[in-house]
């Protein structure tokens, strides 16, 4: 049972990008991360970690962008 749960789990958050592999991308601390989702700057869901969708990661970028 807990093994296909854990399949059912791993289905679900392909697609769903870590607060890790974002810091690494962003070039910026896994913290600071943890802090823009905590001010809602970054939308994200928590699955055991917090886990964004990379739309909403794009989002975020273009908020911050100086360019509409």
């Amino acid at each position: 049972m807990l093994h296909q749960d854990s399949e059912v789990k791993t289905m679900f958050l392909k697609g769903y990008l870590t607060v890790r592999h974002i810091a690494k991308e962003l070039g910026l601390t896994e913290y600071r991360i943890r802090q823009l989702i905590r001010e809602k700057q970054i939308r994200a869901t928590k699955i055991g970690q917090w886990r964004i969708k990379p739309e909403d990661l794009k989002r975020f970028i273009r908020s911050r962008s100086n360019v509409k």
